[in-house]
């Protein structure tokens, strides 16, 4: 039996010596967008956390407002990957050295920051992201989903020559390489999957980390049974797409 070696400490030093921001975009999560800001709080009281309020319709704006977090109110619903691009943005242009992101329907516990920071703050990678299907348990998903999650898998880590076991995974960290690339040009739809392609045309360095990640704790997700075959054909051309569209302009 293999024994399992314990992961380094977070260099919590240096990490307070940073600016950092948490981006947490949300569209109808009143019922759950003040526990997502109180833990990010409770994780780093020093983490600027922003709210993008992607056209919501309820209170989201007002009851992140409340629990301490800026929002930042889009006129419209512009969709997952507007309202991330947004957030890494306002990173950018405030100047933040390091950004984690979080959505705001709770799935992402902020408990399991400390596993996505370590290789963004070790200079090992400039996005780290956290994957459901590294040898952890809980939250997966329905079955549907997985067996979509593992098609994607297969493309995105043939197209990176890198293996990526969860590309549809928005719980990630950046540093300013990251910040700069994600600031600039971001997949709209169903954006994850393009983006991980996106991060390796440019040549930026991406890893996976293992988290447990939980159910989400209202509404509902965007992506349903009914939407899934379109999901998947959308999300698979759009990363073929990708491969051949120029690269961003970097940001001054």
């Amino acid at each position: 039996m293999t024994e399992m070696l314990e992961a380094p400490m977070l260099d919590a030093e240096r990490l307070r010596a940073l600016r950092r921001v948490a981006i947490v975009p949300a569209y109808n999560e009143e019922a759950s967008i003040a526990r997502v800001v109180g833990e990010l709080l409770a994780y780093d009281p020093g983490l600027c956390v922003v709210v993008v309020d992607d056209g919501s319709t309820d209170h989201t704006a007002e009851v992140a407002r409340a629990s301490g977090a800026k929002v930042i109110s889009l006129p419209f619903n512009l969709g997952i990957g507007g309202a991330v691009q947004t957030g890494f943005r306002y990173a950018w242009e405030q100047g933040f050295d390091v950004a984690v992101r979080a959505d705001g329907d709770g799935q992402h516990d902020p408990a399991e920051l400390d596993a996505i920071l370590r290789p963004v703050l070790a200079d090992e990678a400039d996005v780290a992201v956290g994957s459901r299907f590294i040898g952890v348990d809980g939250y997966r998903s329905s079955r549907s989903r997985r067996t979509g999650i593992r098609l994607l898998a297969w493309i995105v880590s043939g197209l990176t020559r890198q293996r990526i076991t969860d590309p549809t995974s928005g719980f990630q960290a950046a540093n300013r390489l990251g910040i700069r690339l994600f600031a600039a040009d971001y997949p709209h739809d169903y954006p994850e999957a393009e983006a991980t392609v996106m991060v390796f045309k440019h040549r930026l360095r991406l890893q996976e980390v293992p988290v447990t990640m939980r159910a989400r704790e209202s509404g509902r997700s965007s992506i349903t049974t009914i939407h899934s075959v379109y999901y998947m054909v959308k999300v698979v051309l759009a990363i073929f797409v990708a491969l051949f569209r120029r690269k961003a302009v970097p940001l001054d």
